[in-house]
């Protein structure tokens, strides 16, 4: 045998998508049992379409969260962090903006077609956690309604380390006047991924209760958002107002 054969011998061979069994490859899986059987790589190898030389796309994928440390991550990535990576460009980062976009666009979109009160709604929820997982500081803001509860206004108003000083009850309340709205969510999020209400978040929202019943606009709920997961003041019997 020649030194050729050996060294191609050698060499680890790359298995393509082509070779797995149809039902393992990420887009025939998805189309068979839906997008909910899909891991993070096989959702993340689908949107990136292809791999690279010596690794197949699935393969990168992973690759590519062990590097970034989660599929949130990729998504919070600016596109230095972001490029930087052996098989991604511009290209892809601006697809995957689209992609973020796109889908913050439609909860927002859900959420003003609910057409029903919002303080349990599966929908706010989303809508809130899509806006406010991926912020790497804290961020205060507020979802103003109409009389029936409809979405007039969703604004971030506030930035940084969130406490009662930092908050301002009168800039709050002269966007509710500005908007004429009739009640308000409060939302912010906690990037360190704990669900929980700190006692600053409930002098804030005392705070907030008080000045805005001064112009009669209702808080129905502050939702902290943490992650994919989301504290509710209202679910907790913490609202006096709403």
């Amino acid at each position: 045998m020649c030194k050729e054969d050996l060294a191609l011998q050698s060499k680890p061979q790359v298995q393509t998508l082509k070779n797995w069994p149809s039902e393992e490859r990420p887009r025939e899986k998805l189309l068979s049992l839906g997008p909910a059987s899909l891991s993070d790589a096989e959702l993340l190898a689908i949107f990136l379409r292809t791999g690279v030389k010596g690794c197949n796309v699935v393969d990168l994928s992973r690759n590519l969260l062990m590097a970034f440390g989660s599929l949130a991550n990729v998504f919070r990535a600016n596109q230095h962090e972001f490029c930087r990576h052996h098989g991604l460009g511009s290209a892809k980062f601006v697809q995957l903006q689209a992609c973020l976009e796109m889908s913050k666009r439609y909860l927002a979109e859900q959420l003003i077609q609910q057409g029903s009160a919002l303080t349990s709604s599966q929908a706010t929820r989303d809508y809130l956690i899509s806006e406010l997982r991926n912020e790497t500081r804290e961020v205060f803001a507020v979802l103003f309604l109409d009389n029936q509860h409809q979405v007039l206004k969703f604004e971030r108003l506030f930035f940084g380390t969130l406490n009662a000083a930092a908050v301002y009850p009168r800039v709050v309340v002269e966007q509710a006047l500005t908007h004429h709205a009739a009640a308000v969510i409060l939302a912010h999020n906690h990037p360190s991924g704990i669900a929980e209400a700190s006692i600053a978040d409930k002098h804030i929202t005392q705070k907030l209760e008080q000045a805005l019943q001064l112009i009669d606009v209702r808080v129905l709920d502050h939702m902290i958002i943490a992650g994919h997961q989301c504290y509710s003041f209202a679910e907790h019997g913490e609202i006096v107002s709403g």
